[in-house]
């Protein structure tokens, strides 16, 4: 036990490596992995200290820690296999609208993450030609036009008509996304689709019910398989506060 303890924690420590040579040192909630290296070996050296300590520490704290360990690790995984299942959604044809969920964009120019979102938006658009693209996303730090802009851009110069692409740039998350969307069509009245990255599919359909959405479904983009696992880690984490404030309302 040990062993493994010591084996995660190196393994969490070279992944927040990965995540900084890959992503930058501000790559959100990054920090989350040393917490993991922190936690598995304070695990490791508390095992390690009662194992040369007999009865310095009570049998009844390890159990109840651990005990508490596994119950947190359960609702992890029950999380993660939601997330998980919402990577796998199958787009439907033939929608009235599809929300475009916005994400960083990069002086003027999107991200990697934005641009999987926006490939897939072109490639659903040119299969059913008679779906409308709502494009949402405001403007926040380092960006030089709003989110909703850059889609914009984007996809009318990958050919796309400018009449089928509708604009919202004023939302800074998810929530605000879909909530400015109401506000330009009737979504009561019409099937819509959440276009996002597939990790953020399970979170963005759960608000949007919660929105009001009635007749809405997922659209997963691809996402970058080095950032896979954080995107997930950091998916479950904001599924749990989500779930939590909706609890304690």
């Amino acid at each position: 036990m040990e062993n493994l303890c010591a084996a995660g924690a190196v393994l969490c420590l070279l992944y927040y490596f990965i995540i900084v040579f890959y992503a930058g040192i501000t790559a959100d909630f990054s920090w989350i992995w040393i917490f993991f290296a922190l936690l598995l070996f304070g695990i490791r050296q508390i095992l390690r200290f009662s194992g040369s300590h007999p009865g310095a520490v009570s049998m009844w704290i390890l159990r109840a820690g651990l005990v508490l360990l596994a119950a947190g690790a359960a609702v992890f995984l029950i999380q993660a296999a939601q997330v998980a299942g919402g990577m796998f959604k199958k787009a439907e044809p033939d929608l009235d609208y599809v929300i475009v969920l916005g994400a960083q964009v990069k002086g003027e120019r999107p991200s990697r993450a934005l641009r999987k979102r926006l490939d897939c938006a072109y490639e659903y658009a040119v299969r059913n030609p008679r779906t409308k693209l709502i494009l949402s996303g405001g403007q926040g730090s380092g960006e030089d036009i709003s989110e909703a802009e850059c889609m914009r851009r984007y996809l009318t110069e990958a050919g796309l008509e400018p009449d089928r692409l509708l604009a919202e740039d004023r939302s800074t998350s998810t929530r605000e996304n879909l909530e400015f969307c109401r506000s330009l069509y009737h979504p009561e009245n019409a099937r819509t689709g959440i276009l996002s990255n597939n990790f953020h599919i399970c979170r963005a359909l759960i608000l949007a019910r919660d929105s009001g959405y009635t007749r809405v479904s997922g659209i997963p983009a691809h996402s970058d398989p080095w950032m896979q696992p954080h995107y997930i880690v950091r998916e479950v984490f904001a599924l749990s506060i989500y779930r939590f404030s909706q609890f304690i309302h």
